[in-house]
């Protein structure tokens, strides 16, 4: 069973004079009243009596009472909680009659639920963290967002380098006609070498040619003396024709060109070179940043799957980029109602046996949305004690000048003070 107030009564408390109140078992409690009257002091006081001294006001009595704070407040299971004489010692009864002290207390009372400020005032991810280590997935959410942004990191330092060698690659220059390989010089010379060979030896041939012709004529006009050489010198002017018939010099003049040439077609060579591993970088790179974004979408869909699997304490809340979310609004581009939901619904979950909790300032919401939000808080089985600037209709009770309505009318005509300074 949740922990809820049943009724509570306040005396000389800040500035209170005498608060008498029995909230409603589940929904919401509004106190009225102007400025100035106590409204808020109700709420610190059941801070106090509940939360021990660490919710103690600085200046606890009353302003003009010489008589110490009395605070008595009854749980819903029977338990009394007192606060009374000089020191306002504490004063704890369990519904068996047992005397138990602040221990007790703490066991029930979420210290969130007695200063929801304190929730509702710390940044995106501090109420993110709040809520993920009451699910039990902060742990193992913060490693994937760990996980994330080094992916994220990383992705970003290459996606800068990708985009550096793209730009380098396009910026540098190509030569289409230029050959695939660098050129050596020394081939180059072989290659006109071994031409200048065989066309040294077509020039042989045709000196060789020469000389036979001029034989031939000589051994001519010697036919008569030297037939049988004749038919031999016949035999072979006949072979040397043949030889040399077909016979066609090649030319160097491509080679002495490229060789004359050969720094500037090497120069091309190296800048196509360069440009084709510029973009090789570059498509490398762009890979990579690829397969990072593949890595960072799976980290992110294993972060939705382990939000979408834990047990939220309110439908449409989550958490997404490190910050809570509700209804796809983030805190800050929430209603007020929507935020004191998830203020609420939160501030219960962390702790299901204290079923109230204590909201200050309520005037910033119209009298519709403080319906809504009493509905919903009566649907959670949630009671919620709240202050708001008005004497309206709305209001459970009113405040002014430190005493509930009900106590104004009651209270004794003020008497004259009998007494003196220094005297009690």
């Amino acid at each position: 069973m949740s922990m809820k107030i049943n009724r509570l009564e306040i005396e000389n408390v800040k500035r209170i004079k005498a608060v008498k109140l029995e909230p409603a078992e589940n929904g919401l409690t509004i106190i009225g009243g102007n400025n100035n009257q106590g409204k808020t002091s109700v709420l610190d006081s059941i801070a106090w009596a509940l939360g021990g001294d660490r919710y103690r006001p600085s200046q606890a009595v009353r302003e003009g009472s010489v008589i110490p704070p009395y605070l008595h407040i009854v749980m819903n299971n029977g338990l009394v909680v007192e606060r009374k004489g000089k020191n306002s010692d504490l004063k704890v009864t369990d519904p068996s009659g047992k005397k138990a002290g602040q221990q007790l207390l703490n066991e029930f009372v979420n210290q969130l639920a007695l200063d929801l400020p304190k929730f509702m005032e710390a940044n995106g991810k501090e109420k993110a963290q709040i809520l993920l280590q009451i699910i039990g997935v902060g742990d193992r959410l913060t490693q994937l967002e760990q996980e994330e942004k080094q992916l994220y990191n990383e992705r970003l330092a290459i996606g800068r380098i990708a985009d550096q060698k793209k730009k380098f690659a396009n910026e540098q220059t190509y030569y289409p006609d230029a050959p695939k390989e660098i050129v050596s010089a020394a081939d180059l010379i072989r290659k006109q070498q071994e031409i200048l060979a065989r066309n040294g030896e077509n020039q042989r041939k045709r000196e060789n040619l020469h000389r036979l012709e001029q034989e031939y004529q000589q051994v001519t006009e010697e036919m008569a003396q030297l037939l049988k050489r004749q038919t031999s010198l016949e035999e072979d002017l006949s072979t040397a024709r043949k030889s040399a018939q077909d016979l066609m010099d090649e030319s160097t003049e491509e080679l002495e060109k490229s060789i004359t040439q050969i720094d500037e077609i090497n120069r091309r060579v190296r800048a196509n070179l360069d440009k084709e591993k510029a973009e090789e970088d570059a498509r490398d790179y762009a890979e990579q940043y690829d397969r990072l974004t593949g890595e960072i979408n799976r980290v992110r869909e294993a972060q939705t799957e382990l939000l979408n699997q834990a047990e939220l304490p309110l439908p449409g809340l989550s958490v997404q980029d490190g910050e809570l979310v509700y209804q796809g609004q983030k805190w800050d581009n929430m209603s007020g109602s929507d935020r004191l939901k998830v203020a609420t619904a939160v501030v219960r979950r962390l702790n299901p046996q204290c079923g109230f909790v204590l909201l200050d300032k309520l005037e910033q919401m119209d009298v519709r949305t403080l319906k809504e939000f009493g509905a919903w808080l009566e649907k959670e089985g949630l009671q919620a004690i709240a202050t708001r600037v008005s004497t309206g209709g709305e209001c459970s009770i009113i405040i002014e000048d430190g005493y509930s309505q009900e106590e104004t009318a009651a209270a004794p005509a003020p008497k004259a003070n009998k007494w003196k300074a220094g005297e009690f």
